[in-house]
């Protein structure tokens, strides 16, 4: 059964933290996860497609255990072969909510909605944020479906939205649920995705720093941010910061070690750990730092492809971690991050197929708050 119409979403006025909205950070309880299925006809498996829809299913089965799975599929035929492949594979549905949303790609950390909270009378409301999305400074167009996904889920919440008007990709900002946002200069301050925010009269065309603070504050409800340089080999994003440092909770930041020194992330990850000694957070106090490993280098074809234990996802309950069949150290990194959050379950979740897309867990989730 096709889902229900959707109404058209309200177009809120001001912006987010000026209405009390924020964004919580990503272990707030979830409501459910939103994935955009992979199309065959589509770029970022070539030759693997197959292979990464079985990491898909994988992943799905681990999700529908906690929370709801919200997945976008471009028409009711496509939800019919959806729905087949996962019976097959024995991924319950009961859990599945499908929304019949176009996308060019699959990759919902970026195209997906920021779904903003704000409580009022007692009562948590939310609200979506609709940023610009360009394929990571035009790289591979076309893109005008993955930028429309946000007012789409929208629609089917039944939420509000708010425009920034600006391009803003949801891997390359991290949350720590007290003000603070964790982010990168190479992307954030990268002249392919917002040129309208350039710095007038300055040589090179500098993107402002200031202006784009500016927006994290406004349509984040953030009150600190702190910067890193630039992102991983073979992130083909110039350097989201989910596959480079993240936040575990309020006062702890993980970030990934290269202990080789000829490893190009070696000096890259070093540069990032100086830089996070000398950060501190929206009260002025410094962060605990947990190190772990790299995988070993990951490459399909020659290519070097973004492998890192960073591209987390929390969920209701666990916290899933991407590995890479390399037994010994995907066994260190899920350890280490067990030690750190005894709370919740630490689960590996096989992406040797979903990272040939250049992405893994992160990438290919976006969380919806409870509200």
């Amino acid at each position: 059964m096709a889902p229900k119409a959707p109404y058209a979403p309200k177009v809120l006025k001001g912006t987010p933290a000026a209405s009390g909205f924020s964004f919580p950070p990503e272990w707030h309880p979830h409501q459910g996860t939103l994935i955009s299925w992979p199309r065959p006809e589509g770029i970022s498996f070539p030759d693997r497609y197959h292979e990464a829809i079985e990491d898909v299913a994988g992943l799905i089965r681990v999700l529908v255990a906690r929370e709801e799975v919200h997945l976008n599929v471009p028409n009711t035929n496509y939800e019919r072969l959806v729905r087949a492949f996962l019976r097959a594979r024995q991924v319950p549905l009961r859990r599945v909510r499908f929304h019949h949303i176009k996308t060019n790609e699959c990759w919902a950390r970026d195209h997906g909605p920021a779904v903003v909270l704000r409580s009022r009378r007692g009562r948590t409301e939310a609200a979506v944020v609709d940023w610009g999305f360009n394929a990571w400074g035009g790289k591979y167009p076309p893109y005008d479906a993955d930028d429309a996904v946000p007012t789409g889920i929208a629609a089917a919440l039944g939420l509000p939205v708010f425009y920034p008007g600006i391009v803003m990709e949801g891997g390359a900002v991290d949350f720590n649920g007290a003000g603070t946002v964790l982010t990168t200069t190479s992307c954030l301050l990268n002249q392919n995705r917002n040129p309208a925010l350039l710095r007038p009269g300055v040589a090179g065309k500098a993107i402002s720093k200031a202006r784009v603070e500016r927006y994290l504050r406004d349509y984040y409800g953030q009150r600190h941010v702190v910067w890193l340089g630039e992102g991983i080999e073979g992130d083909d994003t110039d350097g989201h910061i989910d596959d480079l440092a993240r936040f575990l909770d309020e006062r702890t930041i993980a970030i990934g070690i290269e202990t080789n020194r000829r490893d190009p992330n070696y000096a890259v990850l070093r540069r990032a750990r100086r830089a996070l000694d000398q950060a501190h957070d929206q009260d002025g106090r410094p962060f605990e730092i947990v190190e772990l490993p790299m995988p070993a280098p990951v490459s399909h074809e020659g290519q070097r492809l973004p492998a890192t234990y960073l591209n987390f996802y929390f969920v209701n309950g666990a916290l899933l971690v991407p590995t890479f069949g390399q037994k010994a150290r995907d066994r260190e990194a899920l350890a280490i991050l067990q030690r750190r959050l005894p709370t919740r379950r630490v689960i590996g979740v096989d992406c040797q197929a979903l990272i040939w897309g250049l992405g893994a867990i992160h990438c290919f989730t976006q969380q919806i708050p409870r509200f």
